[in-house]
């Protein structure tokens, strides 16, 4: 059966939909342009996912290929929609999500999120997202990545930077995940031009300035050690762990539905230290310690485990059982000036 993603009626949705899928083409095209110049040339793959067989939309997320350059990445796109559907709040979500995790230590991960929700009541709010996450910190990669996005939301960024830093705070463990944020969260000032035009020009900046701090890591950090393997797989451990226990955007989706699991989870780094993460344990508040027991669980039992496919699903199911039988946790997980609404909020 050949199935077909329904979009959103709306106006605004499809001028969102235009744009996260214009921000997803940008970036998958000068990835793969990293993988030719310095890798192996295998571009990122697309895959399709559908939202109830495309009734509901669905949405691509490009995977990379090429293991040369990178441990794990993926760009995704998506809208769901529910104009057929009286009894639901929110009319449609349309999303760019994307997760880049180098091979080489020495050049860090970045995470990038802009979504335009729209209720069906006619209000609206984006969300927007950029992040650098390094597994060993390099004072000119902050200070670049830092100074574009404030130049691009110079009106903005007094606000998304601490926003920033207090939703990516790992309480338990005292720190945050990355070394720089940007996060608006209901962003909304009346003007849905103005307000989409600074949620591009925040993607753009993201998306070419992580590019280039890539690029110039690839080119110039050329023998990372032993050791910095070591503090990469560290790190993304630490990633796993706060990305699983606290971020509201990730257990959201998993609780609304079961068919993008693995979308969803894409971006998880390939490896992980089970001894690190086991350790964390002590340190959750309950019933937490229960939810990392649950993941713990569902790695396999050596010192330094591989997340698959197969990983993934059992962590989605892991993470929907332990919700549905604690549902006061989601008021633990992260939060920044304001407590997110998530999509299973609206439904």
């Amino acid at each position: 059966m050949v199935m077909e993603r329904i979009r959103a009626k709306s106006t605004r949705a499809e001028q969102g939909y235009t744009l996260v899928c214009d921000l997803q083409q940008r970036f998958v095209n000068k990835l793969n342009a990293i993988s030719k110049k310095y890798g192996s040339d295998k571009p990122y793959a697309p895959t399709e996912w559908f939202r109830d067989e495309g009734k509901h939309g669905g949405g691509v997320r490009f995977m990379a290929t090429d293991e040369t350059i990178f441990n794990r990445a993926s760009v995704n796109t998506s809208q769901v929609q529910y104009d057929d559907d009286a009894t639901k709040k929110l009319a449609s979500a349309s999303a760019i999500s994307t997760i880049i995790h180098p091979k080489n230590p020495l050049a860090p991960s970045v995470h990038i999120h802009i979504s335009w929700t729209e209720m069906k009541d006619g209000n609206g709010y984006w969300r927007v997202m950029a992040d650098l996450n390094p597994a060993i910190e390099f004072d000119e990669d902050k200070a670049l990545f830092k100074s574009k996005l404030e130049q691009a939301s110079p009106q903005q960024y007094a606000e998304a930077s601490p926003q920033g830093d207090r939703y990516f705070n790992i309480p338990v463990l005292g720190r945050t995940r990355g070394v720089t944020h940007f996060y608006l969260e209901n962003y909304a000032t009346g003007d849905f031009e103005a307000d989409m035009k600074m949620a591009k020009t925040v993607g753009e900046a993201a998306i070419d300035t992580y590019i280039d701090i890539l690029t110039a890591a690839i080119e110039k950090r050329t023998s990372p050690t032993e050791e910095d393997y070591k503090k990469q797989l560290d790190y993304h451990t630490l990633y796993f762990f706060q990305v699983l226990t606290l971020d509201r955007g990730t257990t959201s989706g998993l609780l609304v539905h079961d068919q993008n699991d693995i979308g969803i989870l894409a971006s998880l780094p390939s490896h992980l230290n089970r001894t690190l993460l086991a350790s964390w344990k002590q340190k959750m508040p309950a019933p937490q310690e229960q939810l990392l027991q649950g993941m713990i669980d569902c790695l396999s039992n050596e010192d330094v485990c591989t997340v698959e496919d197969d990983t993934k699903q059992a962590l989605a199911s892991c993470l929907r059982s332990h919700y549905r039988s604690h549902p006061k946790a989601l008021d633990m997980q992260a939060s920044g000036n304001s407590v997110p609404p998530t999509v299973q909020n609206h439904l």
